[in-house]
C-alpha cells in the first residue's frame, strides 16, 4: 500500500509538514517494498484557494490510499474522502516516525477535518 506523508523535503529523516494543502511536498512510501519517492507540491503553496483540493488530486495521482499529515481543512478532507483516501493526523516528528506509527497501527483514521479552511 502506498501512503503519502506531508513533508518539508524528500528525505525520510526530514520533518513532516504540519499542513496538507500547502505542504511543501509529499513523501510517497510503499509499505510493502519500503521504496519511497518525493512529489513536490510547490504549485499549491501560493494558491488563494483550492490548495487542499489540488493537493488531494496530486496525492490521488500517486496511487496512495492513505495520507498522514498534521492538519487538514474541510475541502481537503472531503476531496480525500471522495477519492477513497484515508487521512491520519500525525503529531509532527519526522516522516520516518510517521511511517513507523502507521505500520504499528498507532494512528487513527480522521473522522473529519481538524481546521477551518484558509489557515
Amino acid at each position: 500500500m502506498k501512503i503519502a506523508i506531508s513533508s518539508t523535503g524528500p528525505d525520510l529523516s526530514g520533518p513532516m509538514d504540519a499542513r496538507f494543502g500547502r505542504a511543501t511536498g509529499f513523501v510517497i512510501y510503499d509499505t510493502e517494498t519500503g521504496e519511497h519517492e518525493y512529489v513536490d507540491n510547490e504549485q499549491n503553496l501560493t494558491l488563494p484557494q483550492g490548495a487542499g483540493i489540488q493537493s488531494a488530486q496530486n496525492v490521488a495521482a500517486t496511487g496512495a490510499k492513505a495520507v498522514i499529515t498534521g492538519h487538514a481543512g474541510p475541502k481537503a478532507f472531503k476531496a480525500l474522502e471522495h477519492g477513497g483516501i484515508a487521512m491520519y493526523l500525525g503529531q509532527g516528528g519526522t516522516v520516518q516516525e510517521a511511517v513507523d506509527a502507521f505500520k504499528a497501527g498507532s494512528l487513527e483514521v480522521a473522522q473529519g477535518p481538524d481546521k477551518e479552511g484558509h489557515w
